[in-house]
């Protein structure tokens, strides 16, 4: 199942400019996501973070992962409408930078779940296959 970002904007709350993922590409409610980022120039973050060498912040690698988690937890029935909040970030990992004209592919597929509280495997992988970050995400759905 693929969603626009108009229809991501139906699962969780998050609005431009904190809207981190574009698309999802795969989506299995509950068990899995895979969304894109098309990393823009533009994007406001650049204008501090580095003007003479743009990287994309490590934090906001891993909070786009879990808004990626946060589609693939809130497309379950069960959860309309309500809204995922981080529990925990463990074994985060940044491997490559992240830059302008990068695209990339944000994987997460939930590995455990009990009552409201859940975690998260996430990694990011840009256009070439270089894996900018891996991280385990916890989280606990609320309303």
């Amino acid at each position: 199942m693929k969603l626009s970002t108009k229809e991501i904007m139906e699962i969780i709350p998050h609005r431009q400019p904190f809207l981190l993922i574009d698309t999802i590409e795969e989506l299995e409610p509950g068990v899995r996501a895979v969304g894109k980022k098309c990393v823009s120039y533009n994007e406001p973050y650049f204008a501090g973070h580095f003007p003479q060498e743009p990287v994309m912040p490590g934090v906001l690698l891993v909070e786009a992962l879990a808004q990626t988690g946060a589609v693939a937890i809130l497309s379950k029935p069960e959860n309309k409408g309500k809204i995922a909040f981080f529990g925990g970030i463990d074994k985060a990992k940044f491997r490559t930078k992240v830059v302008p004209g990068d695209v990339l592919t944000l994987e997460v597929e939930i590995i455990r779940e009990k009552g409201p509280v859940g975690v998260g495997k996430a990694r990011a992988v840009n256009q070439e296959g270089k894996v900018a970050v891996t991280a385990e995400l916890t989280f606990a759905v609320g309303k």
